[in-house]
């Protein structure tokens, strides 16, 4: 039997909300440097987990300014934060249970005081 099965693909593992901007669309803005790094794009689906009050949420992603360390969440997710904040950003990936099996998502760590990728 084949059978497709849903996997992390991507996660930005602990970053600060920068801005929560409530009179906009929706989305949340990731610095550009930051989702090259996560292998994520803009308009892809993500899970924002906020570390200090626990909430789950979906949204998409906008692309931010490269180097900016922005993580804004915008819409009415920017309620469902505070800034200061910390949060994961994950998106998934459906593959073949067997490509699954040898498949390793892309983890990033950047620094959570500033955003920016750790070298």
């Amino acid at each position: 039997m084949k059978f497709q099965i849903e996997v992390i693909k991507s996660k930005i593992h602990r970053v600060t909300v920068t801005q929560a901007n409530l009179n906009y669309v929706g989305s949340i803005t990731i610095d550009e440097e930051l989702l090259d790094a996560a292998n994520m794009i803009e308009g892809e689906k993500v899970q924002i987990m906020d570390i200090n009050n626990g909430e789950r949420f979906e949204t998409y992603i906008i692309k931010g300014e490269r180097g900016s360390g922005a993580i804004c969440l915008n819409g009415a997710a920017a309620r469902k934060v505070q800034v200061g904040d910390v949060v994961i950003i994950a998106s998934y990936a459906l593959m073949d249970f067997e490509d699954a099996k040898a498949f390793r998502p892309w983890i990033v760590f950047p620094d959570t005081e500033t955003n920016r990728l750790i070298r």
